[in-house]
C-alpha cells in the first residue's frame, strides 16, 4: 500500500568515533534529541504539504494534526529509538494476539470513528488524499515530506547527535578532571 523509501547515511565515522567514547546512556539520550529534531523536519515539511491540498472551506485541517511522537513501545521492548510522524486520529492496527490471529485480523487496519477532539478535528479523510481511492488518484504530501528533505533530515540528525556527543564528552572529561 504504501511505498517504501530506503536511504544511507555516509560520513559518520568521525560521530561513530566519538559515540564510542561515550556511555550507552548518552548514545540514547543523544539520540532521541537528534532524532525528535529529524523528525520535526519531516513534521514541518508534512504540514507544509498539508496546508497546500487543505481545503480553507472545511472546519478541519490537516497540517494541525501533524505530530512527531516518540515510540516508547518500541523502545521498551527493542532499545531502538524511533520517532513517528503521522497524522492524529490516524490508521489503527488490529494487535496480534490469539483472537485475531486466529479470525485473521492480526496486522490488518481498522477504521476509527475520528476524534472531533484533535487540534485540527476530525481528518480521517487525510489516507483518502495520501494513498487515493478508486474514484480518485493519491496526492502524497506525507511521503513526499520525507523523500523531497531527505538529506535535510540526515544532515539535522548528524549536526544534533555530532552537538550531544561533543557535550558529553565534555561532562565527561570535566567529571574525570573533578574526580582525579
Amino acid at each position: 500500500m504504501a511505498d517504501g523509501i530506503e536511504f544511507s547515511i555516509t560520513g559518520l565515522d568521525p560521530v561513530l568515533a566519538k559515540m564510542r567514547s561515550v556511555g550507552d546512556d548518552m548514545k540514547h539520550k543523544g539520540g532521541r534529541f537528534a532524532l525528535r529534531k529529524a523528525a520535526q523536519v519531516i513534521r514541518d515539511a508534512a504540514k507544509r504539504n498539508a496546508e497546500a491540498i487543505d481545503d480553507p472551506q472545511s472546519p478541519t485541517n490537516i497540517s494541525l494534526n501533524i505530530s512527531e511522537r516518540f515510540s516508547t513501545k518500541r523502545f521498551k521492548s527493542t532499545g531502538d529509538l524511533e520517532f513517528r510522524v503521522g497524522v492524529l486520529g490516524g490508521a489503527r492496527v488490529y494487535a496480534n494476539t490469539k483472537e485475531n490471529v486466529r479470525s485473521g485480523k492480526a496486522g490488518q487496519f481498522y477504521s476509527t470513528g475520528g476524534d472531533s477532539n484533535n487540534p485540527g478535528g476530525d481528518t480521517f479523510y487525510w489516507r483518502f488524499l495520501e494513498f487515493g481511492t478508486e474514484n480518485m488518484p493519491a496526492n502524497p504530501f506525507m511521503r513526499r515530506s520525507l523523500s523531497d528533505n531527505i538529506n535535510a533530515v540526515i544532515s539535522a540528525f548528524v549536526t544534533n547527535y555530532d552537538k550531544a556527543l561533543d557535550r558529553a564528552i565534555r561532562r565527561a572529561a570535566k567529571v574525570a578532571q573533578q574526580g582525579g
